[in-house]
């Protein structure tokens, strides 16, 4: 089935280009199967070489398509040229494409010249499972447009509380393999498959895996939409801390109100007495909570962290962002600073929090709070369940402009509650704020690029999904189950 020369190359370009289609704001989740069925097909039937070259242009257009909003970050926000940006956008994206084409080499050596249906339906999927982990995972992980995340809205997301986004790429991979197969050799065996997958999953997603938890909570969201460029000047810092006043004080019927990720441009000791000791007594008085974004100074007086703030009626309590933003939070080598502005934004020398901070309380309940990036990092929102009843996602999206970023990381936010069971609450810079119910089914959103506020009544829920209580385990093991059988039908017959 594999085809041969520049036709196949174009197939696996062009593959890799519809893959973002699949995932927000387009949402054409079953672009998924077909890129992965046409670059599946792209890789049979050659050598080594030509696997790796089209894993190679396949991720080109994937990650060119789908992390576009690079550009915007470095040439809009960074300062940089037009063409000094676009450089560095494709060498970021080349760099990823890389990991295609290393595992397109590895297909071919592991089962050279034709694939098998065993090959298709074990090998492939497992392969691309280990893509996802191991892209997540390497020089501090990037798992931007895990294959799982595109499918919230289709057949499969049944399956999400149960083996994670990951398992659902597997999944997705794996349907490829049976389409590959029921169409190549005609196995029924393969279709029927095919279906028992795609109708389990509406099943799966009749089944309540968490319960509700005390009273619902009034629940309101700042969008203060302080635009970048000017948002860490001196001179902006008074219209900010009044800006965000005004706008809370317009919802102090709220039980918690939640504001962004720094939307407060100072550090704590320097707002404490005057701002935020006056703010807290206002939200007892009002038996309000409020949980807020803002820099935080170490005690040695050098170091500083990204953090949430709770403050009203619950005890007073921070956390501290633990997984940094490479060039965003933090720039990972110093002599870098100064090249060009893109290395040297304002508070850009963050520090990473401990991994054993207590979870924030407000409004009687625990928060597994995230700050921007870190809730794309499925188990790390692991690490605040079962004890939380509620997720916090404050974000910085004003980074990225009007781009795909901002859909995407709400996407990527969605798949965190339904993994979970437990509601979201979002809330954005500039948008999009928005809150998500335990399915992952968005129940209000702002707009972008507007001063917003947002209200919405949400229940606290309790209990665990299996993936909260396997986390990857399943995964793991039925990769090992895959494989396993891979090897012993390939030795089998081989004999």
């Amino acid at each position: 089935m594999g085809m041969q020369g520049w036709k196949g190359s174009l197939m696996a370009l062009v593959a890799g280009g519809l893959m973002p289609l699949a995932f927000a704001p387009f949402g054409w989740y079953p672009l998924a199967v077909l890129s992965l069925t046409l670059l599946f097909i792209s890789w049979d039937k050659v050598s080594p070489k030509q696997a790796a070259w089209r894993g190679w242009l396949f991720g080109l257009g994937m990650f060119g398509v789908g992390v576009s909003w690079i550009f915007v970050a470095i040439h809009v926000f960074g300062q940089s040229g037009f063409f000094l940006a676009g450089l560095l956008t494709f060498l970021f994206v080349a760099f990823l494409a890389l990991y295609l084409a290393v595992l397109g080499w590895l297909f071919k050596k592991l089962s050279p010249g034709v694939f098998t249906a065993r090959d298709f339906v074990l090998l492939l999927p497992v392969g691309w499972l280990g893509f996802e982990l191991f892209k997540g995972w390497f020089l501090t992980g990037f798992p931007w447009l895990d294959v799982g995340v595109s499918q919230i809205e289709g057949p499969l997301n049944g399956f999400v509380p149960v083996l994670g986004v990951h398992g659902v790429s597997w999944l997705v991979a794996l349907s490829a393999g049976l389409i590959i197969v029921s169409w190549q050799q005609r196995y029924r065996s393969a279709m029927v498959g095919l279906l028992a997958i795609w109708l389990a999953g509406p099943a799966l997603n009749l089944l309540e895996w968490t319960q509700p938890t005390g009273e619902p909570l009034k629940t309101a969201i700042i969008q203060g939409n302080v635009p970048q460029q000017i948002k860490w000047e001196p001179e902006q810092l008074v219209n900010t801390l009044v800006l965000y006043q005004k706008m809370t004080e317009q919802h102090w019927d709220a039980d918690l109100i939640v504001w962004p990720e720094n939307a407060l441009p100072a550090f704590y000791h320097q707002l404490n007495e005057f701002y935020l000791t006056p703010l807290a007594q206002q939200a007892r008085e009002h038996n309000s909570d409020i949980v807020l974004g803002l820099p935080v100074m170490d005690e040695d007086g050098e170091s500083y962290y990204n953090s949430m703030l709770s403050i009203g009626q619950s005890a007073e309590g921070l956390y501290h962002k633990q997984h940094l933003v490479p060039f965003g939070d933090y720039v990972p080598f110093e002599w870098l600073r100064g090249l060009i502005a893109f290395f040297n934004l304002p508070m850009s020398s963050f520090v990473s929090g401990p991994s054993d901070q207590p979870l924030l309380e407000a409004a009687g309940h625990r928060l597994g709070i995230s700050i921007c990036y870190e809730d794309v990092f499925s188990t790390e929102v692991l690490h605040t369940l079962p004890k939380a009843s509620l997720l916090v996602n404050a974000t910085n999206n004003a980074w990225y402009g009007d781009s795909l970023a901002p859909h995407q990381h709400l996407q990527i936010s969605r798949s965190r509650a339904l993994e979970t069971g437990r509601p979201l609450v979002r809330a954005t810079t500039n948008g999009i704020s928005a809150f998500v119910d335990y399915k992952g089914q968005l129940l209000a959103q702002t707009p972008q690029f507007e001063q917003a506020s947002l209200t919405q009544t949400i229940q606290p829920r309790q209990g665990q999904t299996p993936y909260v209580c396997f986390k990857r385990w399943s995964v793991w093991l039925l990769a090992l189950l895959m494989l396993t059988l891979w090897a012993y039908h390939r030795r089998k017959n081989s004999d």
